[in-house]
């Protein structure tokens, strides 16, 4: 039988990314249920305002400024979290930075850093807590993908690189973890969010930019696909369909996104007139 996160309340949940966006929508679904959340950014102002947020609503917060891209830093944090609330029951490993650059445009050390922070910042988090769980037998690690690990996307090849390496580690632990440690897998479309800069969000198909859903929504279908003992949720669930198309047809899938996205990336091989 599927492991079941059935209340929140008093629940002990870590948070990375959690100063803004999805992460600081989990933060107050969690703390809106009575959680007990710790909350982990880069960011401290941002982060302390997220924290007096979720105490508003009802729930305990505590805060943790950290890089998830170093590696020392990131077992450090866990640590911590660990000795402030006597174990963590709920993990959800969101951190996470994207760039819509074809590769030929992408600065490699801006690549490294997005490889680093989006990829070994979750292999980090998921290191260090996945034996503590084990050891209790219990806990629930939610890692934040993106529909663009499960469908390659042109025009932010890096990006859709590090989302399928994510995937792949969340789906792989889901299995190796199991029955004790429920690993659940979320992959949302576009979000609006300041994840993404404008001049980048002007390079996002149009159909892409009208459906994008607000970090509210990526929150409570996350909390109802635990509760539902769900091992992945795809974001809104529409977009499960081409998903599924593409394992059954994917030269369709294909075309149908380089044609969908053409317009896009030949502007964007035009060479700079300046």
């Amino acid at each position: 039988m599927a492991n079941r996160l059935r209340t929140l309340r008093g629940r002990s949940v870590l948070i990375t990314g959690a100063s803004s966006g999805i992460g600081r929508a989990l933060a107050e679904h969690a703390g809106r249920e009575g959680a007990r959340v710790v909350l982990v950014a880069r960011r401290e102002d941002t982060l302390i305002a997220v924290a007096d947020r979720v105490r508003e609503l009802g729930g305990e917060a505590h805060v943790i400024v950290c890089d998830v891209a170093e590696r020392h830093k990131a077992l450090e944090c866990v640590e911590r979290a660990e000795a402030l609330l006597g174990g963590i029951d709920v993990a959800v490993i969101n951190a996470g930075v994207g760039r819509h650059r074809m590769l030929v445009e992408h600065d490699l050390d801006d690549a490294e850093a997005l490889l680093k922070t989006n990829v070994f910042g979750a292999l980090y988090f998921a290191h260090a807590l996945a034996p503590k769980m084990l050891a209790r037998k219990s806990g629930f690690l939610v890692f934040m993908a993106s529909v663009a690990g499960l469908l390659p996307v042109p025009g932010e090849a890096v990006y859709s690189a590090s989302k399928f390496a994510v995937v792949g580690l969340a789906e792989a632990l889901s299995i190796e973890l199991e029955p004790h440690v429920h690993v659940l897998t979320v992959c949302p479309g576009a979000v609006r969010t300041d994840f993404v800069k404008q001049d980048e969000m002007d390079r996002m198909p149009e159909a892409a930019r009208k459906t994008a859903i607000h970090p509210e929504e990526v929150a409570r279908a996350t909390f109802e696909a635990l509760a539902d003992g769900k091992t992945r949720v795809v974001v809104p669930a529409k977009l499960g369909v081409a998903v599924a198309l593409r394992g059954v047809v994917p030269g369709l899938v294909r075309s149908g996104t380089a044609r969908e996205l053409a317009p896009i990336l030949n502007r964007a091989r035009r060479p700079s007139e300046d």
